[in-house]
């Protein structure tokens, strides 16, 4: 496990283009051994959080620590100690899986021994070992998502940033990844995650914050969430609609299957 107990802290995060406040004054932190859910409806500014967090768009303002180097002053620093698996990599299709893997692997510099015994394991484990040799161009958008896990499992960095996991896995691929993210975590991995699946969020997270209109909601763990939204033994998903307004949709499903 890393030394520093606080693996992420993000303090008062803006970001705007032009007239639109996309995130505003954002907060939190990530602890190690913990997944934290990043959760809001579409356009809340959870992708744009998390590309400031990768180093991919600069803050308006606002401070980023990544395993106590911050963002702005140490960003090769940050980068190194983070893993990120975005929703829709962009790989070189013209390369083979193997030979991306090689290219993360000295980015990184990673050790020889690690990057083969790493490779080995993971490539077998996503069934992607007799594709290594393919070229990517020829991989279907579920074995991309797994080619890009894979570059980022291979190593052991202190910090996973995930944006929508899931998209295009089948189901055992997706059991698989939840269970790999537990047991990073179990080892000390900080995971931040976003995802629309609040069933995954419900099962793999440690302590969820909503977003919505570029602000944190509200933030704590599922017994947190439920005193705030009132509801009590509820789903992730009833106190979601709760809390961000949208309990009319509720109302609207039921008149639905009523007319039916």
């Amino acid at each position: 496990m890393t030394k520093h107990m606080e693996i992420l802290n993000i303090s008062n995060l803006s970001k705007r283009f032009g007239s639109h406040q996309a995130v505003d004054d954002v907060s939190l932190s990530v602890n190690a051994g913990e997944i934290y859910g990043f959760l809001g409806p579409n356009g809340a500014g959870k992708t744009t959080t998390i590309k400031m967090l990768a180093g991919l768009l600069k803050p308006d303002k606002g401070a980023i620590v990544i395993d106590g180097h911050d963002l702005s002053g140490e960003p090769a620093a940050c980068k190194q100690a983070t893993g990120y698996i975005p929703d829709r990599p962009w790989l070189y299709e013209k390369l083979t899986g193997m030979e991306f893997l090689q290219f993360i692997a000295s980015l990184y510099t990673l050790d020889r021994d690690r990057f083969d015994a790493s490779t080995s394991h993971f490539l077998k484990l996503f069934d992607l070992d007799e594709w290594r040799n393919q070229l990517i161009e020829s991989y279907s958008h579920g074995m991309r998502q797994k080619l890009i896990m894979t570059s980022v499992l291979m190593q052991d960095q202190p910090l996973i940033i995930i944006d929508e996991p899931m998209v295009g896995l089948d189901p055992k691929s997706a059991r698989l990844v939840k269970e790999l993210f537990k047991q990073r975590a179990a080892g000390g991995t900080a995971i931040f995650m976003s995802t629309h699946s609040l069933e995954i969020a419900e099962e793999l997270c440690h302590r969820i914050a909503i977003i919505t209109d570029g602000r944190i909601l509200t933030t704590g763990t599922m017994e947190m969430l439920r005193a705030e939204a009132g509801k009590k033994d509820s789903n992730l998903e009833d106190i979601f609609l709760e809390l961000t307004g949208a309990w009319e949709l509720k109302e609207v499903i039921t008149a639905i299957k009523e007319e039916k």
